[in-house]
């Protein structure tokens, strides 16, 4: 969506923010031990006391209230009762709608003590979606979103994930543009002023490419390894992003 006035940017905020909120209390409980449906129940709690809804399962059924990839699952992951391991990373994704307002965020998180190389995963993957969204400027080429990921990517050594993108968001959960996380010189797109999207780049060690679990919904590394992933909701400007879920 485009944004039409104060009005609609105050109720773009609160989702947001309640997106935000809802992300942050998730990653301050991940430990060893405590199971992702455990985080889940965190997310239906605050969910219901703001008076919002899950957007996956809204849109889409999803069983359950957020997505919670752990491993080598990169998006996508059911909430299970299988209990985090020390080590491991997890990755949330926490996207809801209140009063018709969408917002999308997520995060990969370290359960416990993890290796350097994965400190460094989730500070390469940050710094991409940090520094994409900030080369989303009104006027610009959306595939200046591509070509900072990609930059980015290629200056740590990670590989992006093809087919995972980031996207329009507001009136509904996902809309026009895709936002792709790889540099496409044939795509002529300008970004306009107002435009509501998310952008989130996947990094990985090992895999470009997912394939789908038999439950239908997890997304997992094709070539294994590990990856991350770390997503905003802003507002297109001519200057700074408006981030909507920080």
């Amino acid at each position: 969506m485009t944004v039409d006035g104060p009005e609609q940017l105050e109720k773009l905020k609160e989702i947001g923010g309640i997106c935000r909120d809802i992300l942050r209390a998730m990653g301050a409980a991940v430990k060893p031990g405590v199971t992702p449906r455990e985080l889940d129940a965190i997310a239906e709690k605050m969910m219901k006391e703001r008076g919002a809804q899950s957007a996956p399962m809204l849109a889409y059924d999803f069983p359950g209230y957020t997505c919670i990839s752990v491993g080598t699952a990169i998006a996508h992951g059911i909430p299970s009762d299988i209990p985090l391991k020390e080590g491991e990373l997890v990755n949330i994704d926490v996207s809801a709608e209140k009063d018709g307002f969408f917002g999308d965020t997520g995060a990969s998180f370290p359960v416990g003590e993890i290796a350097p190389e994965l400190k460094k995963l989730l500070e390469a993957t940050k710094a991409a979606q940090r520094k994409a969204m900030f080369a989303a400027r009104a006027g610009q080429p959306l595939n200046a979103v591509g070509k900072a990921v990609e930059k980015e990517a290629k200056k740590y050594g990670y590989h992006i994930i093809e087919g995972l993108n980031g996207h329009g968001v507001g009136a509904w959960i996902h809309e026009e543009p895709t936002v792709s996380n790889i540099y496409q010189s044939s795509n002529r797109q300008k970004l306009q002023e107002g435009q509501v999207m998310t952008i989130e780049p996947f990094l990985a060690t090992k895999s470009r490419t997912y394939a789908e679990d038999m439950d239908g919904w997890t997304l997992r590394l094709a070539n294994g390894g590990f990856g991350a992933q770390f997503e905003h909701t802003f507002v297109v400007t001519k200057g700074a992003p408006i981030v909507l879920t920080e």
